[in-house]
């Protein structure tokens, strides 16, 4: 059996329907029992669990060969790195705990590092403190999710693509699609020790790349234009987010830019997704077309 958390999510919903889609038992890991008992009619069992509450996630982790475990971002946070960490303590003692055999963890690209990767510092956090469980963990380093360009489609109707990112230079994107699809067959696979696989997409992408694929979808021609980082937080800010949030992606997005924020590479083993970033595109930008 299978435990999943983040089925509420973009992730974790994939990974729950592509196990029950090949009839494997699962358990889809949720906060509210009224999301749970719509996953019972699909054929799921549900345990309800915060992924802060050690010993309620113990009970829903115990008895799983498998679980594909996240840190889901808690927006209002101002102290980010302290609040996870306490999630992190508590994935760490719960697949302990429990004796689950083997855990897909979603990490991110630039998990290696310890320093000048804002929010990714949680993952790196969370891959210290896992690998240091009995059980084997593949961690699982997704890059920049495609989705998320929805934030920046708000000025399709003037032709422009905002960003804080260089524009000529490819970043890796990939859709939670294939990141659910991945984790599902990692699950699947079984655990070996501790691991590393890296996600990519089809290919990489430049601003310039996706403001192209945007004038293809709306039949307008939409150009990228490139902010300043400076001008990050107070545009964040002024959008609804808190300083502290605005602070941390200020820095990814500065370690995107200089190439801090980048794969591991090396021995580690690579992947590829399949989903061209037009397509999520499309869906964001006509979902019901």
């Amino acid at each position: 059996m299978f435990a999943v958390a983040g089925v509420s999510g973009h992730t974790g919903k994939v990974v729950a329907e592509a196990l029950l889609a090949q009839n494997k038992p699962v358990r889809v890991i949720v906060r509210d029992a009224a999301k749970g008992e719509a996953w019972k009619k699909r054929g799921a069992e549900f345990a309800v669990a915060d992924l802060e509450d050690a010993d309620a996630l113990t009970k829903a982790l115990r008895g799983a060969s498998g679980a594909y475990l996240l840190i889901p971002p808690k927006m209002s946070s101002t102290n980010v790195r302290s609040d996870n960490a306490r999630k992190v303590a508590a994935n760490a003692t719960a697949v302990d705990a429990s004796g689950v055999k083997h855990v897909v963890f979603l990490s991110s690209i630039a998990s290696q590092h310890d320093a000048g990767t804002g929010p990714i510092l949680s993952t790196h956090d969370a891959e210290v403190a896992l690998s240091k469980s009995r059980a084997d963990v593949t961690f699982l380093r997704a890059p920049y999710f495609m989705e998320n360009l929805a934030g920046s489609l708000y000025a399709l109707e003037h032709g422009e693509l905002p960003t804080f990112l260089q524009l000529d230079t490819p970043f890796p994107m990939v859709a939670t699609q294939d990141i659910g699809t991945t984790a599902a067959k990692l699950l699947l696979e079984g655990g070996h020790g501790k691991s590393v696989v890296e996600l990519h997409g089809p290919r990489e992408y430049s601003q310039k790349d996706v403001a192209a694929a945007l004038s293809k979808i709306t039949g307008k021609t939409v150009t990228a234009k490139q902010g300043p980082e400076d001008a990050m937080v107070p545009a964040l800010t002024a959008a609804g987010l808190n300083a502290h949030w605005a602070g941390l992606y200020k820095e990814m997005i500065h370690g995107m830019n200089t190439g801090h924020v980048a794969f591991e590479g090396g021995k580690v083993r690579t992947v590829k997704g399949t989903t061209e970033v037009d397509v999520v595109l499309r869906q964001l930008v006509a979902p019901n077309a």
